[in-house]
């Protein structure tokens, strides 16, 4: 599906630094010198999505304890996170999980190449971190109306589910919807859920996390690590 390198959503490419601050490249290389003194066994790597969960005490209730790192980067494509995954932010770690939320910012590219985007960050995934299960998230709905790109993301999210349920994955590699129903039956998206129509309210957030935990916990604990014990809920 990703065309080989004719598709220039499965391209590495760094961010052009339009702006002058040098911000993208400076996370980047933040990223890279964690590798050096962490022990994750868990790898969140993504756009902004994957970046603004960090801020959120959900973050450090839910991930912290299972020894997580944030590698998300707001604005990043597919083809950013590749260039970011080829150049250190692989090193000298080896965690049990990964979990990829890319594609949303993908506008230049129609959803047969996002979905190759996606599948070509799992297949370098799996050839530098064969340990690793690798869970990819559904892009979320976008936009408070319905729109085309909500759709794209949708077509996405139906494509990289498809192909990995196909390739099995090789036990490496599956999908998580994490999308608990934003979208309400007359077709809008509420800004208390995404409060600009794309990221995540800290409720919304809240809701996603707690679909995702317990399939993080589930892979931790097919790789053998003992997950930690969380206070139950309020």
């Amino acid at each position: 599906m990703s065309d080989g390198d004719k598709n220039p959503a499965a391209i590495a490419e760094p961010v052009l630094d339009v702006q002058g601050d040098d911000r993208w490249m400076s996370l980047h290389n933040r990223y890279v010198a964690d590798t050096k003194d962490k022990e994750p066994d868990v790898l969140f790597v993504g756009d902004s999505l994957v970046q603004l969960l960090h801020q959120f005490e959900i973050w450090r209730e839910l991930f912290s304890p299972l020894h997580a790192l944030n590698f998300g980067v707001g604005g990043d494509t597919t083809q950013h996170v590749i260039w970011r995954l080829q150049n250190g932010e692989l090193e000298n770690i080896s965690p049990k999980v990964i979990v990829v939320w890319v594609g949303t910012n993908n506008h230049k590219h129609t959803a047969e190449q996002v979905a190759g985007g996606i599948e070509a960050i799992v297949h370098l995934l799996n050839q530098h971190q064969p340990q690793a299960k690798v869970l990819i998230l559904g892009l979320l709905p976008r936009g408070k109306d319905p729109n085309p790109l909500r759709e794209k993301n949708s077509k996405v999210n139906e494509l990289v589910r498809g192909e990995l349920e196909a390739e099995g994955g090789g036990g490496k590699a599956s999908y998580l919807d994490v999308d608990p129903g934003f979208v309400h039956s007359d077709g809008t998206i509420s800004h208390n859920d995404m409060y600009d129509y794309l990221h995540l309210s800290r409720a919304a957030y809240g809701t996603v996390c707690r679909l995702l935990h317990p399939r993080i916990l589930q892979l931790l604990g097919e790789s053998g690590v003992e997950p930690p014990t969380l206070p139950p809920d309020p």
